[in-house]
């Protein structure tokens, strides 16, 4: 025993549970998700704007610049957001909320921890050309380099 308290990790089960998890869960998203056209129709509707507040505040290693630089979002925006929470995001927004928290928690799953997990996202890498995962979030073609590139980690395919 150290003393010191340990931070929550995320629950084990789906990805949508790991996903859902970071959001909030069902408390914040006012439902559960059970499957992607769950989670699909919950992102046509517009993520609640307290998922994001909740995502913030479950980082522990990123701040809000890095967040706001991975989303797609200005600061202003952000603020906007956090200083009234009950408006739901954009459609728009609420896929890269999404999209951002579904590598959080996959890289937490590669990485063995969500503290572990955001440094790495936050590390220039050698398969990304030299480039830190968290800057190439702010793209679909970025996200997908990630994606595969932890993919590459979890299964020892390294190139």
């Amino acid at each position: 025993m150290t003393g010191f308290a340990e931070a929550p990790q995320m629950p084990f089960g789906t990805e949508l549970d790991r996903v859902g998890h970071l959001l909030g869960g069902s408390r914040v998203l006012k439902r559960s998700l059970g499957t992607a056209f769950d989670a699909h129709e919950m992102l046509l509707e517009g993520l609640p704007g307290d998922a994001l507040t909740q995502l913030e505040r479950r980082l522990q290693v990123l701040d809000a610049a890095a967040l706001e630089k991975a989303i797609g979002m200005s600061l202003r925006t952000l603020q906007r957001r956090r200083a009234d929470p009950s408006q739901p995001l954009s459609v728009d927004q609420s896929g890269r909320v999404w999209r951002f928290a579904e590598i959080l928690a996959k890289a937490t799953e590669v990485m063995g921890s969500q503290r572990d997990a955001e440094e790495w996202l936050s590390e220039p890498a050698i398969g990304l050309n030299g480039q830190k995962p968290i800057d190439l979030l702010a793209t679909a073609a970025g996200t997908e380099l990630v994606e595969t590139f932890l993919g590459q980690i979890q299964y020892g395919v390294y190139v």
